[in-house]
């Protein structure tokens, strides 16, 4: 038998026991795998790669709104097709108190900036000229019942109308889909017409929360953007313009510090998979005493022994995490079309390739070192003799 024959035979001389915890190698590997690659996408820079879409908001934060004025000064930069400003509403449906994403807009720009949004065009027509009607996406339908003619309720968890109430009601008017399966899942929001909220809202009525820019070349994407954030540069609204997927990142940060978060997550799970492996290991070289004694016996040097239980480990761990971060790329794609272009592709790069190659080593020697020097100091009297 040769010496890698002796290791495999060694490694799986109690299947039932390795294959678990090969499956518990596998299964955090591939939470590694993908975690790491969600991690690079949060720390990443700007990527306006392939962008037809811009989003400019207030350098402060997105939650601070910008004034209607700066709209056309934004048509008229070069390169811009068409600006869209919207409103975050916050609408809650008072049947069940849920909230869904609202957005107040101005129709013929929503209509124009986002194709992807599909609904017969006498709809659109209606959207436009009825000043309090609301569009609804296909799933915000299907989860409610509503359909075009009903009259439906709705709270603003910010903006309360000019009597005080916080109330309002809208006419269905129109129900959008998405262009494609990637589109019709973020079919989840509803928009209202902004000249009806700036109407009758109490404040807010002059200000967007973010313009949706729609440019006609994706290779200008990053100059249009600097050329914007110049134009406000050094006033009361300095803007901060960036790609849509970059901004939708930007938008999850505000949940928190999600890099640091899912550290955390990775270093509990690598500390479980440490005790798990090296749990094993520690049982298999204890059971296996007489075995290394017997090694010995036939001329194999301490060191040759050392390097056979070191030789398992790294077996164990390279398998399981191989295996688990080939499952993350293939479920990582499948994330990235879910996503539909909401956030940047989430891909094991070769960082996370590199970074995983690096974990297996690091797992290998910290949970077979120890158990690989009790075998080497082995003595073969005291082995035989079960001590």
């Amino acid at each position: 038998m040769t010496r890698t024959g002796l290791v495999i035979a060694n490694l799986f001389h109690r299947k039932g026991r390795t294959w678990l915890t090969l499956l518990s190698v596998v299964a955090a590997f591939t939470l590694f795998g993908l975690l790491q690659a969600v991690i690079v996408v949060f720390s990443s820079g700007a990527d306006f790669v392939g962008t037809t879409r811009l989003v400019t908001q207030s350098r402060v934060s997105f939650t601070n709104s910008l004034p209607m004025r700066m709209v056309p000064e934004i048509d008229s930069i070069p390169g811009v097709q068409r600006a869209m400003y919207q409103q975050w509403f916050g609408g809650v449906n008072k049947a069940d108190n849920t909230e869904i994403f609202t957005f107040a807009v101005d129709p013929e720009r929503l209509h124009e900036v986002y194709p992807e949004w599909v609904m017969p065009e006498e709809h659109w027509q209606a959207f436009a000229r009825t000043r309090t009607g609301i569009i609804i996406g296909r799933q915000v339908a299907d989860r409610t019942g509503w359909k075009v003619g009903d009259r439906i309720p709705l709270a603003s968890n910010i903006f309360p109308e000019k009597n005080g109430s916080k109330d309002w009601e809208f006419d269905v008017v129109g129900i959008y889909d998405g262009v494609d399966e990637q589109w019709q899942g973020q079919t989840g929001g509803m928009y209202i017409n902004h000249a009806y909220f700036a109407e009758a809202s109490l404040f807010g009525g002059g200000l967007a929360g973010m313009f949706s820019i729609k440019i006609e070349d994706p290779g200008m994407a990053e100059a249009i953007a600097r050329t914007i954030d110049q134009r406000f540069e050094n006033t009361a609204d300095e803007t901060r313009t960036m790609s849509e997927k970059d901004f939708n990142v930007n938008f999850l940060k505000q949940l928190g510090d999600i890099g640091l978060m899912l550290r955390w997550i990775l270093f509990a799970v690598f500390f479980t998979l440490l005790l798990v492996v090296g749990n094993t290991m520690a049982q298999s070289v204890r059971e296996r005493v007489p075995q290394f004694a017997v090694l010995k016996t036939l001329g194999f040097t301490d060191d040759a022994v050392l390097g056979f239980v070191l030789a398992e480990t790294l077996a164990l761990c390279a398998i399981g995490g191989v295996l688990g971060l080939v499952i993350a790329w293939v479920l990582s794609q499948g994330i990235t079309q879910a996503a539909g272009g909401f956030l940047p592709p989430i891909i094991l790069t070769a960082q996370v390739w590199l970074a995983g190659i690096a974990a297996i080593v690091v797992l290998s020697l910290a949970v077979g070192l120890m158990p690989a020097l009790r075998a080497r100091r082995l003595r073969i009297v005291d082995a035989l003799a079960g001590r």
